[in-house]
Protein backbone atom coordinates (compact mmCIF):
# COMPACT_ATOMS: atom_id res chain seq x y z
CA UNK A 1 0.00 0.00 0.00
CA UNK A 2 1.74 3.32 -1.36
CA UNK A 3 0.81 6.62 0.26
CA UNK A 4 0.68 10.17 -1.71
CA UNK A 5 2.45 13.00 -0.65
CA UNK A 6 -0.47 13.61 2.63
CA UNK A 7 0.09 10.57 3.71
CA UNK A 8 -3.35 8.90 2.63
CA UNK A 9 -3.38 6.06 0.31
CA UNK A 10 -5.67 6.22 -2.62
CA UNK A 11 -7.94 3.39 -0.81
CA UNK A 12 -7.72 5.29 2.34
CA UNK A 13 -9.42 8.21 1.11
CA UNK A 14 -11.90 6.13 -0.78
CA UNK A 15 -12.90 4.98 2.81
CA UNK A 16 -13.03 8.29 3.93
CA UNK A 17 -15.12 9.30 1.56
CA UNK A 18 -17.33 6.84 1.50
CA UNK A 19 -17.82 6.88 5.22
CA UNK A 20 -18.61 10.80 5.05
CA UNK A 21 -21.32 10.13 1.98
CA UNK A 22 -22.17 6.20 1.09
CA UNK A 23 -21.63 6.16 -2.46
CA UNK A 24 -18.70 8.85 -2.84
CA UNK A 25 -15.56 6.36 -2.51
CA UNK A 26 -16.90 4.37 -4.95
CA UNK A 27 -17.42 7.18 -7.40
CA UNK A 28 -13.89 7.86 -6.53
CA UNK A 29 -12.83 5.10 -7.77
CA UNK A 30 -14.49 5.15 -11.17
CA UNK A 31 -17.53 2.57 -10.15
CA UNK A 32 -20.78 4.60 -10.58
CA UNK A 33 -23.80 2.33 -10.66
CA UNK A 34 -21.74 0.99 -7.34
CA UNK A 35 -21.56 4.46 -5.75
CA UNK A 36 -25.60 4.72 -6.86
CA UNK A 37 -26.02 1.59 -5.28
CA UNK A 38 -24.89 2.89 -1.79
CA UNK A 39 -26.14 6.00 -1.99
CA UNK A 40 -29.50 4.88 -2.28
CA UNK A 41 -29.38 1.85 -0.07
CA UNK A 42 -27.53 3.23 2.58
CA UNK A 43 -30.06 5.98 3.73
CA UNK A 44 -33.25 3.81 2.88
CA UNK A 45 -31.67 1.25 5.96
CA UNK A 46 -30.59 4.36 7.92
CA UNK A 47 -34.72 5.59 8.01
CA UNK A 48 -35.99 1.88 7.79
CA UNK A 49 -34.33 0.18 10.59
CA UNK A 50 -33.63 3.18 12.87
CA UNK A 51 -30.14 3.42 12.23
CA UNK A 52 -28.99 0.08 13.42
CA UNK A 53 -28.53 -1.36 9.69
CA UNK A 54 -27.96 1.85 8.49
CA UNK A 55 -24.63 2.13 10.44
CA UNK A 56 -23.79 -1.31 9.40
CA UNK A 57 -24.59 -0.54 5.71
CA UNK A 58 -22.58 2.61 5.83
CA UNK A 59 -19.49 0.73 7.65
CA UNK A 60 -19.86 -1.77 4.87
CA UNK A 61 -19.85 0.91 1.91
CA UNK A 62 -16.95 2.43 2.96
CA UNK A 63 -14.70 -1.48 3.53
CA UNK A 64 -15.78 -2.02 0.02
CA UNK A 65 -14.67 1.17 -1.85
CA UNK A 66 -11.17 0.65 0.68
CA UNK A 67 -11.03 -3.20 -0.54
CA UNK A 68 -11.79 -2.10 -4.27
CA UNK A 69 -9.19 0.87 -4.27
CA UNK A 70 -6.08 -1.69 -2.47
CA UNK A 71 -6.97 -4.33 -5.37
CA UNK A 72 -6.73 -1.81 -8.18
CA UNK A 73 -4.41 0.94 -7.51
CA UNK A 74 -3.85 2.04 -10.58
CA UNK A 75 -7.72 2.34 -11.93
Amino acid sequence: MSTSSTGLSKAGTAAVLSFLVPGLGQFYNGKFWRGIFWLIVTPGLWIGSGGTLGWICHLVSAYTAYRWAEKHPAS
